[in-house]
Order: C-alpha cells, then sequence, then structure tokens
C-alpha cells in the first residue's frame, strides 16, 4: 500500500523541479507515515514504548542515526556480566541515590527528555565515565567517552584547560578592579563563576558508569565540582548501564578509532 501511495506521487509529477519536489515529499510522506503506524502500534500494546505514546527516540552516534527502543521480546532476560546481583563489597558496594549534594540524579524517563532535548540542540554532553574497555563493550547511543581517569584530582591541573573549554567553560583570565569589587559587593551575578572559570555557557553534562555499585561517574562528578563546575548543570544517571541493559534499552558498539 505504501509502495503504491509513493508511486502515484511521483507518476503525477512533471520533470524536473516538479519531480524533485515530488520526491522529496514522498519520502517525507513515508517517515511521517512510519512514526505515525508506530506511534499507533505502541498505542495498540502489540509494541512495547519507552513509555506510553513515545514508542522510540532517535539519536546521533558516530554520525549516524541510532533508534533507542526497548527489546520487544516478552522472553528477554538480562545474561552476563549485569545479569549478577552479588560482587564484592568494596569496591563494589551500592552506592548512594546522591552522588552530590546539589547534583539531580536523574532516570530513564529523564534520560530520554536529556536526548531529545539539551543533547540533541548541543546545549548537552552525555558522558560515559568509564574506563575505555567497558565503554568499548557498549554504551548508551548518543554517549561520548570520557574515562573518570582523565580528570585530574588536583583543581590546578593544566589538563583542565582543555576539558573545561570543551565543556564550553571559558577562562575568566585577569579580572579588572572595577569587576572584582561589583562582584564582591553582590552587583555582578557570579552565580556560575569561579575565581578562574566563567561557566554561564558551559553545557549540562548527565554522567554515568556501569550501574548503582559503580563509583567512576560519581568520581568523576566530584573531580568536575572540585574544579568549580556548577552543580545544577550536573546530573548522575545512577542506574547506569546495567539498569539500561535490565530494561532492554538499545545500546550502542562505538566504532573502532
Amino acid at each position: 500500500m505504501m509502495n503504491e501511495l509513493l508511486r502515484g506521487v511521483v507518476s503525477r509529477a512533471r520533470p524536473g523541479m516538479d519531480m524533485l519536489r515530488a520526491c522529496i515529499a514522498a519520502s517525507l510522506f513515508a517517515l511521517a507515515s512510519s512514526v505515525g503506524a508506530a506511534s499507533a502500534q505502541g498505542e495498540s500494546g502489540d509494541f512495547i514504548p519507552l513509555i506510553e505514546g513515545k514508542p522510540f527516540i532517535h539519536v546521533l552516534a558516530d554520525g549516524e542515526s541510532v533508534k533507542i527502543q526497548r527489546v520487544q521480546d516478552p522472553n528477554y532476560e538480562l545474561t552476563g556480566y549485569f545479569a549478577k546481583t552479588v560482587r564484592r563489597c568494596p569496591p563494589f558496594c551500592i552506592h548512594p541515590m546522591i552522588a552530590a549534594p546539589g547534583v539531580e540524579t536523574i532516570g530513564e524517563v529523564e534520560m530520554f527528555a536529556f536526548i531529545e532535548g539539551p543533547l540533541r540542540n548541543g546545549d548537552g554532553l552525555l558522558i560515559d565515565a568509564r574506563t575505555p574497555q567497558w565503554y568499548e563493550k557498549g554504551t548508551i547511543p548518543g554517549a561520548i567517552s570520557i574515562p573518570f581517569t582523565d580528570l585530574p584530582d588536583d583543581p590546578k591541573d593544566g589538563k583542565w584547560n582543555r576539558i573545561l573549554s570543551d565543556f564550553g567553560a571559558t577562562p575568566r583570565g585577569d579580572v579588572g578592579q572595577v569587576e572584582r569589587t561589583l562582584e564582591e559587593w553582590g552587583l555582578v551575578d557570579t552565580k556560575l563563576k569561579t575565581e578562574d572559570w566563567n561557566f554561564s555557557a558551559a553545557k549540562e553534562l548527565v554522567l554515568f558508569c556501569n550501574g548503582p555499585a559503580c563509583d567512576q561517574s560519581p568520581r568523576a562528578i566530584r573531580a568536575l565540582l572540585d574544579v568549580g563546575y556548577p552543580p545544577e548543570k550536573l546530573k548522575y544517571y545512577r542506574g547506569g548501564m546495567q539498569i539500561w541493559q535490565l530494561w532492554g534499552l538499545t545500546t550502542h558498539v562505538p566504532k573502532k578509532q
């Protein structure tokens, strides 16, 4: 039926630009129809959606569009490393819900909103804080690898200059006496500024690792806070890869660099 409709649209077009416009229109129609059909399927109960009314979302990963959705096999069970419920503690102890004061902990629904909002708009970054060996096995689509081991413990370490600049922060340089005085008097907003950095345009960061018993993303968050990154611009996905896969959500194996 769909192919017949597309052929009908194209067959009625005149040569030249009309044909081009017809092809574009047909493609858009096919896309809209497929999304609508998937939505209807999700609402009918035959398709297991991410949440009610949202069957899937798309995100760019390695320059390609990746569909994030649930596994549709009703017999799906988590296997392998993330299916284990008992590990030695320490180091694999259950971590608190809050990674650090002021840093919001989010779940899967909030993650979907972040992917469709700040991440897609370029205002946010999704950070896999695990070591590269973990990242290479599979990650959340759209995530970039910034291992917690790459974030220096010393806030004065010169490596922070590149890292924070990549996140959208700007060095303050020499602040004049007038501006400094205005800041001290509270006449200039300094909420997103430190002695060395201006975080006003810094990106919103969502960090994750292997799950509730993993301390790699909490350590990365603490390092960012120590260097002055505003807690309101940081979010902690505590569920990590374990809970992401428990829900049967799409994972992505990054391309070899």
